[in-house]
């Protein structure tokens, strides 16, 4: 009997806001139960902590840059972003190997309507776009979803055709209900299936959860992190009343994650079904004064990774370092498939079945973000610059997380920065590295991120002028 793959992820759900393996004030027991029973890997990172970027690379085993993925798919540039239809993606390699494919909720892949047409018949808007049938949906024959739009409260989805779906219920909860329909069509079939759910909760707009989960948070004490400036922790104030809805939210992924893994129980598909609980990115939640993510501290990049397959999977932690394009080569593994050559990721496979290190992992992996706005695009063109020189790229590895930025406008000078989160946990005391370091260490971090330049082929310009202290 082949093994079935049940993939879901959260939008921007960092992993601390797991109840038993984090810090933060959630109530997860769902999730907690399953973490007992399953591989959680402690060193997951989103490689580029944004929506898109992270999912184009999730399928397709690739880094985001080299799929033209240096933002998320927008409005408002000139460059359609979108994942190609040419791309070999992970539905593609399972559909061919005869899986049934599903895809159910946010996709954020495809190029947003707007660009095309001012009244798209899909009455898509923003953001958002209907992906129809055919080669954009990457291999998935199944698929209800919609481009980004979040209004968690009432979403709205696209199925075969132009006509919006509204259930008129939570986001989640929906998803959730079709996964369970979709999982019940297909559990008696010949052929296994493969099913990523992709939850759009706990992405802001934070205030967008149901009240029946907001309830139980309401009146929490919230338990800052050290690195959230105290202008920012108002008894009443907006930051509390936001961290309060971003753990309620995260209450009700685990309350309807919890019946997708009852489903599964009731219906004897615990041990031929590979479960995977991940997120896209983090959630800053006012760590360093910031919100939202797309920075390279570890409340946006750290994101929870949890595997199960009883009977296969020896339950524990893994430390491997578990980069973005690693999704998909180490997902095919699991399933005894073979990984394409387009694939750029590490299949951890191995490691996650022997439950330790196997030599020959990686050590470090590339973090990286490019200016995405369109008023930072059309600032760095009028100087006759590329914007995908700037943003910042980086390394990190278990015990360091190094940085060079070029900033975000054609102006700002270079800083180089090396955290060590073995003595700075929280990232609040970074060391500016000047030009002229000759410490191995730097020197051999700069290294690494050239070997990782050249691979991606990214133009970043490593060697700018700099600033001579943090500012």
């Amino acid at each position: 009997m082949k093994t079935n793959l049940l993939y879901v992820f959260a939008d921007q759900w960092r992993a601390e806001a797991v109840g038993s393996l984090g810090s933060d004030q959630v109530v997860t027991p769902n999730i907690d139960r399953f973490s007992e029973e399953s591989v959680c890997c402690t060193n997951a990172y989103s490689t580029f902590p944004l929506c898109s970027p992270h999912r184009a690379s999730l399928m397709t085993g690739k880094y985001p840059f080299r799929l033209g993925m240096w933002t998320n798919c927008k409005i408002g540039l000139e460059e359609k972003i979108m994942l190609k239809p040419q791309e070999t993606c992970i539905a593609n390699v399972l559909k061919d190997a005869g899986f049934a494919t599903g895809y159910i909720g946010k996709w954020h892949l495809d190029a947003s309507e707007l660009n095309f047409s001012p009244h798209p018949k899909s009455g898509a808007g923003e953001w958002d776009a209907y992906t129809p049938p055919g080669e954009r949906r990457q291999g998935f024959d199944y698929f209800l979803s919609y481009g980004a739009c979040d209004d968690h409260l009432d979403p709205h989805y696209w199925l075969d055709d132009e006509t919006q779906i509204k259930p008129g219920k939570w986001s989640a909860e929906f998803e959730t209900d079709k996964a369970i329909e979709y999982m019940n069509q297909k559990k008696d079939g010949e052929e296994p299936f493969a099913l990523f759910v992709s939850y759009n909760p706990p992405h802001l707009p934070y205030e967008l959860v149901p009240e029946r989960y907001y309830e139980k948070f309401k009146n929490l004490k919230v338990h800052y992190r050290p690195n959230v400036p105290e202008s920012m922790r108002e008894e009443g104030g907006l930051l509390e009343t936001q961290t309060r809805q971003y753990f309620a939210a995260v209450h009700g992924i685990d309350e309807q994650f919890g019946r997708i893994l009852a489903w599964l129980k009731e219906n004897g598909m615990e041990e031929n079904t590979l479960v995977v609980l991940s997120a896209d990115h983090g959630e800053m939640l006012g760590s360093h004064g910031l919100m939202s993510k797309n920075i390279w501290y570890d409340e946006a990049l750290h994101i929870p990774l949890i595997f199960r397959q009883k009977g296969r999977l020896m339950p524990g932690k893994n430390d491997v370092i578990f980069a973005s394009p690693d999704h998909m080569p180490t997902l095919l593994e699991l399933l005894d498939l073979a990984v394409p050559e387009t694939c750029e990721g590490y299949s951890h496979a191995d490691s996650l079945i022997r439950g330790s290190a196997v030599p020959g992992e990686p050590e470090d992996m590339l973090i990286c973000s490019y200016p995405g706005g369109a008023d930072m695009v059309a600032a760095f063109s009028k100087r006759g610059l590329t914007h995908k020189a700037y943003g910042w790229r980086g390394i990190r590895n278990r015990r360091y997380t190094y940085v060079i930025t070029n900033g975000y406008a054609p102006d700002e000078p270079q800083r180089e920065l090396l955290y060590d989160r073995e003595l700075d946990p929280y990232e609040m005391n970074p060391a500016a590295i000047e030009k002229d370091c000759t410490d191995e260490r730097i020197l051999a971090f700069r290294e690494r991120l050239k070997d990782y330049l050249e691979l991606t082929e990214d133009p970043f310009l490593w060697d700018r002028p700099r600033c001579e202290t943090v500012q």
